[in-house]
């Protein structure tokens, strides 16, 4: 039997951390996703709330010394970036980190990076923390990482972010975690870029912003997220195996989360779409090769 690579995700929200009873089943930690696949070091989607939760299972699983992993930033708003100073393999020390990220028309990706990571904004910066971050640009590329494929395509958003595909040991997943058609206003809201569709090409698993209902996004259009129908629509044209709602609202608690889910799985039956969840905090998802 083949072994599976698992994709765990470690925070799904979007914008800002959340709190509250009504977060407890989906979570309220931001984007941070880890695909581990044996043999192979950890590939990690974003560098949210969510990996300070990985870097403390690392510590209870005593894996912290000696640990190494390629992060995939899709681009440096803050709910993408906060979780790097207290990830314990780079807080405490004893790991490794290799941030590879969006071309910055403002300088090399770890200088940009400094000037968010410095006082007065915070206290540290990224040469003071005690394991080792190395940090790479990439634009529309492809290129290897821990023995894995990595394809890097831009994506719509309010500022330079790309969206990711990464094959390893037979299988394939795509994450798209902010992607939203209404940052270009040419572009009608039923357009799926030539781009995004080589990411999610019958991708097993694609991981896509569905931030806003359909009711929200008039309102909201130019914020660069989407809508869960749009996600929908994306998953359909490239043939995607499975979507998983990603980016989740911070005002959408655990029951409008349920309500979105069992809309979002009745739309995709009627359409012969994808299988989709939501993506929560905690949740560990299996993938094998596909038979078909």
């Amino acid at each position: 039997m083949s072994t599976a690579t698992q994709v765990n995700f470690w925070g799904v929200r979007g914008s800002t951390p959340c709190d509250g009873h009504q977060f407890e089943r989906y979570g309220g930690n931001t984007s941070c996703v880890e695909v581990a696949s044996e043999g192979h070091d950890p590939v990690i989607f974003d560098l949210g709330t969510g990996l300070r939760n990985y870097g403390d299972a690392l510590i209870a699983e005593d894996r912290v010394a000696g640990f190494s992993a390629t992060v995939l930033l899709s681009h440096l708003h803050w709910d993408h970036i906060q979780g790097l100073p207290f990830f314990a393999p780079v807080a405490g020390g004893g790991g490794a980190l290799t941030v590879i990220g969006p071309h910055q028309e403002a300088g090399p990706l770890d200088k940009v990076f400094r000037a968010v990571m410095s006082p007065p904004y915070f206290p540290i910066t990224p040469e003071e923390l005690r394991g080792d971050v190395s940090f790479e640009s990439v634009a529309n590329d492809d290129f290897a990482v821990n023995g894995a494929k990595v394809r890097s395509r831009w994506v719509r958003h309010t500022d330079p972010t790309l969206g990711f595909r990464v094959e390893t040991e037979g299988v394939s997943v795509a994450y798209l975690s902010d992607h939203g058609p209404g940052t270009v206003p040419d572009d009608p809201d039923d357009f799926v870029p030539d781009d995004v569709l080589e990411l999610c090409d019958g991708v097993d698993l694609l991981i896509h912003d569905a931030q806003h209902t359909a009711d929200e996004y008039d309102a909201k259009r130019s914020w660069g997220h989407c809508t869960i129908e749009y996600a929908l629509l994306v998953a359909k044209e490239a043939g995607a195996r499975q979507l998983a709602l990603f980016h989740h609202c911070p005002t959408h608690g655990d029951d409008r989360l349920d309500t979105i889910l069992r809309a979002a799985r009745e739309v995709s039956a009627c359409m012969n779409g994808p299988e989709v969840f939501a993506a929560a905090d905690g949740l560990r998802y299996d993938l094998r090769p596909s038979t078909r």
